[in-house]
């Protein structure tokens, strides 16, 4: 009877893994591609180096990507005559960067190993080496995604929260992702690196009341509070250490210095004050938290098997 009752819990925890996530793995191209780790990674490096703010740009990419049908390289189709992707969509539009860093990894991973590895992974791998290049925490990137055949404006307009979220709608975009709160708190960390446009912050800079007053000063001096002025102006997200992967940002958010409202909203005497606390005070607690995070980000709802191909061009499909 007890074996019994195992399988049927076994095959109702298999179910609720589902086929897709269950067949990625850490060391998918261990045989298909040895060089794939090195490869990636010198490209990242060389990057981040002419500058910084890429391994930000990149790490975005991956959650654009990954909260819009899942982690499956939509992101980074070109529009053709035919189709509109999601590079215009508006939380991407002027904003996300770093496709051209992309097609180099791509252009060195496939002349290490042709046609093996998906663009959906490199954006995976290139994230993680991001964060670790600035100075993150490191993990074992589960692998063996695949490639989508298209992709949605529409889903990346409703699916990514604009940076006017308040909390409740963070959690609530978060959970449809299976992602929790202690989820949206770790991966709003990676606000610990890169900038934002004015019109990303302007509203709050100048409207909202928790705000500490020497930070909206020194923020209202690069974004003029008149709409179309200075529109493109960037700010860091972290003022502290803007191209280190620390914990500063939480720090930040006990001393009302975030700079987007939806930032802000994770410490407003809501719900996710003490996780905030707990990051601000503890690095490691953060860092841990953030790869488990990351880990649960990329498996939401990839292409695996036969679904979807390997693209050998990440901006169009075969």
């Amino acid at each position: 009877m007890a074996s019994f009752k195992n399988i049927i819990c076994l095959a109702i925890l298999i179910f609720l893994v589902g086929n897709s996530s269950a067949q990625l793995s850490t060391n998918f191209y261990s045989n298909s591609c040895p060089k794939l780790f090195s490869t990636v990674d010198s490209a990242v490096k060389s990057a981040i180096s002419k500058e910084a703010r890429m391994g930000a740009s990149l790490l975005r990419l991956f959650f654009h990507d990954c909260f819009v049908n899942g982690c499956d390289g939509s992101i980074l189709l070109d529009d053709t005559s035919s189709f509109t992707g999601e590079k215009t969509a508006n939380p991407n539009r002027n904003s996300a960067r770093g496709f051209d860093v992309v097609d180099n990894i791509k252009s060195a991973v496939e002349n290490a190993c042709p046609g093996v590895v998906s663009c959906a992974d490199i954006l995976a791998i290139a994230a993680r080496d991001s964060v670790v290049t600035l100075g993150g925490p490191n993990w074992n990137v589960k692998l063996g995604r695949r490639d989508a055949k298209t992709a949605s404006q529409a889903a990346a307009n409703n699916g990514i929260p604009p940076p006017t979220s308040n909390l409740n709608a963070l959690i609530s975009r978060f959970s449809a992702l299976g992602l929790s709160s202690k989820d949206l708190v770790a991966l709003s960390g990676s606000h610990t690196i890169g900038q934002a446009r004015c019109t990303s912050f302007r509203a709050r800079i100048y409207n909202e009341s928790n705000l500490d007053a020497s930070f909206a000063r020194t923020r209202q001096g690069n974004c003029p509070r008149a709409n179309g002025s200075g529109d493109n102006n960037l700010a860091p997200l972290d003022l502290q250490t803007p191209t280190n992967f620390d914990n500063n940002y939480f720090k930040n958010l006990v001393n009302q210095r975030g700079l987007l409202h939806s930032d802000q909203q994770l410490y407003n005497g809501g719900s996710t004050d003490s996780i905030v606390s707990s990051y601000a005070n503890n690095p490691n607690t953060f860092y841990s938290d953030f790869v488990s995070a990351m880990i649960k980000m990329g498996d939401i709802r990839p292409l695996t098997g036969s679904n979807g191909e390997i693209r050998k061009n990440c901006r169009r499909t075969n």
